[in-house]
């Protein structure tokens, strides 16, 4: 149900309020000096001034290139980088977006925007995100089809304006100083501070952003605020973004291909019996798909920097960044394929035809026609306070010491579905045959029609997920000698997840009054038209409930009688840890006889004492249940580099690391939901093990000019442990849960749900190279030296051993999300006034699950998507030392996303979408 919030005055609030009007009150004076020193004509130069020398001043994004390079070659281990181009400009409008530029590093999207990544081939759980040195986790909401509201370790970056950000660092060989919890990549990502400028600054940006597909124009702008004070003893910093969104989705969905003994077969008097085969394949609910997305993202970044010596500084650092979304999803479609009862048994196959296995074109009778309208409001905040300083007693000798909080509250109030269906329609028919992601899909009735439509259902599902993060860190750094350095320290990590889930006592409509004639007949002005406008669908048009209308009519939200909404128990859980850790490790410089040896070596110690709250069943009954374990992991390392010339480097890594389990996994009892056709019970394991690995990686790093370099790296990974999650379709009475867990739900215990259970596996191996190379053309006369390209190349190749429900070893695969193969290239132009670059990202084909789920696919079938490649292009123009006029494009090929189900008979669609290209058009000023 909608709730109402109060503004809440957070200490982020608070601090950022309080920094920005110092700022302002130093803006004014610093204006006032500018403006007296105009009025004289120049401000006097003092006595003895020395002229000095013309230096080159490299800007932009190959500025931006050049600073990530220098933090590449001055680490130890293996990283990447990614610098702002200018204070507050980052090259990328998505973080997402901008780290899928790094070698090994790809992406998934939601809604045409980035938001997860994957690190060489491992999903977004195993890699660890940190936020001004802390670690951290946010969570959106998503489309069903993309897998709902997020409960995983998997970090959603949408949540973030990029321009709050000076600095993304990806390490991905770990070292002891940087805390366990990942196999993938830790990514480090920074906010500016005033220290990093030169006494007063101020930049500001907006942006008018369109989309072709929805046609729509929003506002994007931004603004930093920085000065120093007191001889650069004292600092402040603000930096605030603020975006609108509108997005339009279109495509088509089959919700899996089921046998044709599912769900108590078609009905036995079908004319074409070849279709009631285990053998032939059918689209559980063939349809269209309309998403309507509307977000406003608003961020603050605040610091205070304070330097009373020489020898001691602090750092107080506050962000704050909240997400709105509001988001439409409107389908018609055949609903009695994927239930049983009065569903699939009742209807008729008159003609068909199958290829491959798959019934790909099918005329029916007697079936379920169902409309529904969607409607979800959500929101994601996230806030984060930490406090570090540091203090050198001599020397040779430094403490620093770090403290800190975050939070991220998603709140999704209003999740509601109304659904009409028309039962028993004849002449209903599907065709796949010409293109399999554009279906014609004829309905035996006119979808455009709005009479005649019975209200089934209504579902209010408010749904809420919190993560919480509270961190203290004491850390030293002993200088023994000049060749060697020894680190340690000891760190407190608590954390939190809980969620929890609203319903109605019985989401079908029996308990809800009539309509004014009497009857449960959708009133043809409670309906609405849907069209498509960007993909040529068959049919572009269709009828759905009118969502307001109705809710309205009925005042679904007053949480009172049928619509009175309390907590579903099975769907409400919670984990927290205590993580405490221990580390020591040496830093040193040597030869190794005429060749300079560097690096570190170490060993970690970490302690993880964890606790899962959920629903089980005992004897039948729904118990409430806390399971409690602890564990441990004793990790080294190692990262050595030798430098061979003074600009070629080879570099070597190993370690021991480990990944926590999932958070949906570690439930323990069970989730069941109903949503639409879909049903689905997720059984939770607090007993997994973590997913460990031992790490090898190998580096070549040619750094032949300035600004430039050629690289070669190779990696390897032994992986135990890792976590799968194995599915089964069988009916809900075989299950031996009780049947009061479907109150509500209108599903019936003969349905087929699909079964999930996380299970620790034998795991298996990832080998891969990442091959770099970035060329500024100086070498080339004139106009021609602005120019420069960066290229990358990854490969990574895996065999993970999976098993099904049984635990029986059924296939060999690659890890889920795992491109073989991905590429980026960028062309630049860097000129005085003129800049511009142009950008391909390129990702193979990926499994989403392995194995599937239907019969037929679940021991030697998967689910996958198609490799995209994506283009986008940036110009600017400097109109003068203070104003950038800039225009950006975004995807502009509208690359579809296409995902698919596979077995031994070929490829059918899964789900298929598009977004649109976005384009921007700015105008930036910098004081």
């Amino acid at each position: 149900m909608p709730v109402s919030h109060q503004n809440r005055k957070t200490p982020v609030t608070l601090l950022a309020v309080s920094i920005g009007l110092a700022l302002q009150m130093s803006a004014v004076a610093h204006a006032q000096d500018a403006a007296q020193t105009t009025g004289s004509g120049q401000a006097t130069p003092a006595e003895g001034t020395v002229d000095t020398l013309d230096t080159v001043s490299v800007t932009g994004y190959r500025a931006s290139v050049e600073k990530a390079l220098d933090i590449k070659r001055g680490e130890a281990g293996v990283v990447d980088a990614i610098v702002a181009e200018d204070i507050g400009k980052f090259p990328d409008l998505n973080l997402a977006e901008s780290l899928q530029r790094i070698p090994g590093v790809v992406i998934t999207r939601e809604g045409g925007e980035g938001r997860q990544i994957s690190v060489r081939g491992l999903p977004p759980d195993l890699t660890r995100v940190r936020i001004n040195g802390m670690e951290a986790l946010t969570t959106v909401g998503a489309t069903d089809q993309n897998g709902g509201t997020n409960r995983s370790r998997g970090f959603d970056f949408n949540v973030f304006a990029s321009d709050l950000f000076s600095q993304l660092i990806v390490r991905k060989t770990p070292s002891a100083d940087v805390e366990e919890g990942s196999l993938g990549a830790t990514v480090d990502l920074r906010t500016a501070r005033p220290f990093d400028y030169d006494g007063f600054t101020f930049t500001a940006s907006g942006q008018a952003s369109h989309n072709d597909l929805g046609g729509k124009t929003d506002p994007r702008i931004g603004a930093l605020m920085a000065n120093t004070w007191a001889d650069g003893t004292f600092g402040a910093l603000l930096s605030v973004a603020y975006s609108e969104r509108q997005a339009l989705e279109e495509g088509s969905g089959t919700g899996r291909w089921a046998q044709g003994t599912s769900n108590g077969n078609f009905s036995a008097a079908s004319p074409f019996a070849a279709a009631r085969s285990a053998d032939v394949y059918h689209p559980r609910f063939p349809r269209y798909t309309l998403m309507e997305h509307d977000q406003k993202r608003t961020g603050v970044a605040a610091s205070l920097q304070f330097k009373p010596s020489d020898r001691t500084q602090f750092a107080l650092d506050a962000l704050y960044s909240k997400i709105d979304a509001v988001r439409d999803e409107k389908y018609i479609e055949a609903i009695s394929f994927s239930r049983s009862g009065t569903g699939k048994p009742e209807t008729v196959v008159r003609d068909g035809v199958i290829e491959n296995g798959a019934l790909v074109y099918g005329l029916f009778d007697d079936v379920d026609i169902r409309s529904e309208s969607r409607h979800d409001e959500w929101n994601t905040v996230y806030t984060q306070l930490n406090f570090e300083g540091e203090h050198e007693f001599t020397d040779n000798f430094k403490v620093t010491g770090k403290i800190g909080t975050s939070k991220s509250e998603h709140e999704n109030p209003i999740q509601t579905t109304i659904i009409m269906d028309k039962l028993n329609v004849d002449n209903y028919s599907y065709d796949y045959r010409n293109d399999p992601y554009k279906p014609v899909l004829n309905y035996g009735i006119d979808p455009t029609d709005p009479n005649g439509w019975t209200l089934a259902e209504i579902r209010i599902r408010p749904q809420y997920v919190t993560n919480e993060f509270d961190n203290a860190q004491l850390d030293f750094n002993w200088n023994i000698s000049p060749g060697f350095r020894l680190k340690g320290g000891v760190q407190a990590k608590d954390y939190s997840f809980s969620t929890r889930e609203l319903r109605r006592s019985t989401e079908n409509v029996n308990a809800v009054p009539f309509f004014p004639d009497g009857t449960r007949i959708v009133p043809a002005d409670l309906t609405e038209q849907a069209s498509l406008s960007g993909v040529n669908g068959s049919p572009g048009t269709w009828v759905i409930p009118d969502y307001r209308g109705i809710a309205d009519f009925y005042d679904i939200y007053s949480n009172s009688g049928p619509f009175a909404v309390s907590e579903r128990a099975v769907n409400t859980r919670s984990v927290e840890e205590k993580d405490r850790g221990v580390y020591l490790m040496g830093e040193f410089s040597a030869d190794l006889g005429t060749i300079p040896l560097s690096g570190n070596f170490g060993v970690r110690y970490v302690r993880t004492k964890q606790s899962s709250t959920g629903i089980a069943t005992a004897s039948g009954t729904p118990v409430a249940t806390t399971v409690s374990r602890e564990y441990s992991d004793t990790l080294p390392s190692m990262n050595l580099v030798a430098e061979i010339t003074p600009d070629f480097l080879i570099r070597l890594g190993a370690a021991k690391v480990m990944s926590r389990p999932g958070l949906g996994s570690l439930t323990p009892g069970v989730t069941v939901n109903v949503s639409g056709g879909a049903r689905t019970v997720s059984g939770g394991n607090p007993n997994l093990d973590p997913v460990r690995a031992e790490t090898v990686d190998l580096g070549f790093e040619w750094y032949f000019d300035e600004g430039a370099m050629l690289g070669l790296g190779l990696f390897y990974k032994d992986i135990d442990g890792f976590v799968q999650t194995t599915r089964e379709v069988r009916s809900y009475a075989s299950s031996g849960l009780p049947a009061s867990l479907l109150d509500g739900t209108g599903a019936t215990v003969n349905d087929d749900f699909v079964f999930s259970v996380p299970v620790n596996t034998p795991g298996g191996k990832v080998k891969g190279l990442e091959a770099t190379f970035i060329q500024p053309f100086t070498f080339l006369p004139g106009k021609w030296a602005n120019f420069g390209t960066q290229l990358n190349y990854t490969y990574v190749d895996t065999e993970i051993q999976y098993v099904n429900s049984a635990g029986v070893n059924v296939l060999q695969a690659p890890w889920t999300g795992m491109s073989k193969h991905s590429w980026n290239a960028t062309l630049y132009y860097e000129g005085e006034r003129f800049s511009g670059r142009v950008s391909a990202t390129n990702r193979d084909d990926y499994l989403l699950q392995v194995p599937g789920t239907e019969a037929g696919y679940n021991f030697t079938g998967v689910h996958g998507q198609t490799g995209t490649t994506t283009i986008d292009a940036a110009l600017r123009y400097k109109l003068n030392d203070h104003l950038e006029l800039s225009l950006e494009g975004i995807n502009l090929t509208d690359e579809a996303q296409e995902s698919w189900v596979e077995n031994a008979n070929g490829q059918l669609p899964l789900d298929y979408s598009q977004t649109g290209r976005q384009y921007l058009l700015g105008l930036r000023y910098k004081f």
